[in-house]
Formats: C-alpha cells, structure tokens, sequence
C-alpha cells in the first residue's frame, strides 16, 4: 500500500468510528464493508482530500454523493446477510453500488445519466466487482426482468414511494427511500411481510430528485 493509501485508510478507519459507530450504527459487516470500500476512488481527483469528511460531495450531472452516514444508515436498515438480490435506484458515483456488493449476493443498479452510468460501471469492475449489474434507466420503474428484489435501496427522493417498486419487492424484503419535497424529505422503510406492506417514517434526510415517470417531471 502506497503512503497515499494508506493515509486515506486512516482517514476510512476514523470516519467509520467517528461519523458511523459514534451515531449509532452498530451492525458489524456494514462498518466492515465501509471500511474496505475507498471512498476517495468515487469522487473527482481535485475532491479526494474531501472524500472523508462528514458531507456529500459533487459528481457532476448536478448529483451527489451521499454523505457517509446516510450510507451506513441506510445500508444498515435492509439487514443484509449476503444472500439477498438488491435493487439500487440511483447508481450516482457507484459508492453505495459497491458497499451493496460487499454485503449481498447480487447488485442491480439503475441510473438515469448515462455518464454517470458508464464512470460507475467502469470504476466497479476495476475494483474486482463481478455481482454488479448497471444499467441506464427511469429507477422509478424498477428492473422487471429481474424483479422480485430481496431489498431496494433508492437514492434519490420522490413525492412517494414509486409503486413499481413497491410491486417489484419479494416477500419478506425491506425498501428504503427518501420521499418529499426538494424542502422536506422523510428517509421511509417499506417491509413486506405475509403479504401486507408496512411503512414507517424514520426521520428527516436530504436528497437530490428522484426524475421521471412515478417520480417529478425532469
């Protein structure tokens, strides 16, 4: 490991214990999988010495990538135990994309921007990633082909939880989305268990639009 390297994995250490573990994140294999993803390989080169710091930051196309203790809260609540298919809504700058490939089985990912698209797709198979499938899309409408999902994580905020993707979650599986305004969002949990569907509010989050049909007009 080159000194750079290892200063950022210094940096990752600290930021998973001050920003995760010190907020309440207690599940073991997600601060893990924090841990060895190298955040600073998701952002641009003239941002790296940003890339562990308690916000989100640019990726162009006007998004973002999320701050990292959304990502651990979010990526706790679906309780994965690397059996599970998941669907990402939002593939973004393919940060959360990865964490999703330490903890399950199968990655689906869908992503509005082409661009956005084709950087993350490339960045996670350089990384050794081989259960990542990216593909460009309205995430609003799910991936049909490939539905049910064992969970479904969206990354990015619409006035509700778009109904494709309340129909495409399996039995037993768990959803978490951001729903509001560009001025008040709610991160939601969805469960679907014995063929009821649950929601609960969690608390108060900030993302960028979730665009297209089931979602806001572009």
């Amino acid at each position: 490991m080159t000194t750079g390297e290892s200063a950022f994995a210094r940096e990752r250490e600290r930021m998973v214990q001050e920003q995760l573990v010190a907020r309440g994140i207690s599940d073991q294999r997600v601060l893990d999988a924090i841990n060895r993803v190298p955040r600073h390989r998701f952002v641009e080169e003239g941002l790296r010495h940003r890339a562990y710091g308690d916000y989100p930051l640019p990726i162009g196309e006007e998004q973002t990538i999320s701050q990292p203790y959304i990502v651990g809260l979010m990526t706790s609540l679906l309780e994965l135990t690397g059996r599970e298919k998941v669907l990402e809504v939002g593939t973004g700058s393919g940060y959360q994309t990865a964490v999703l490939a330490e903890l399950s089985r199968r990655v689906c990912s869908i992503e509005r921007l082409p661009r956005l698209a084709d950087r993350a797709r490339r960045l996670v198979e350089s990384m050794g990633y081989t259960n990542v499938w990216i593909r460009v899309g309205n995430g609003a409408l799910g991936w049909s082909d490939e539905a049910p999902f064992d969970r479904i994580l969206v990354a990015a905020a619409g006035p509700s939880v778009p109904a494709p993707l309340i129909d495409q979650l399996g039995e037993g599986g768990r959803l978490v989305a951001p729903v509001g305004d560009a001025e008040s969002q709610i991160l939601t949990l969805v469960e679907r268990r014995g063929g009821d569907v649950t929601t609960r509010a969690l608390g108060e989050c900030r993302f960028v639009p979730l665009v297209g049909k089931y979602a806001w007009e572009a």
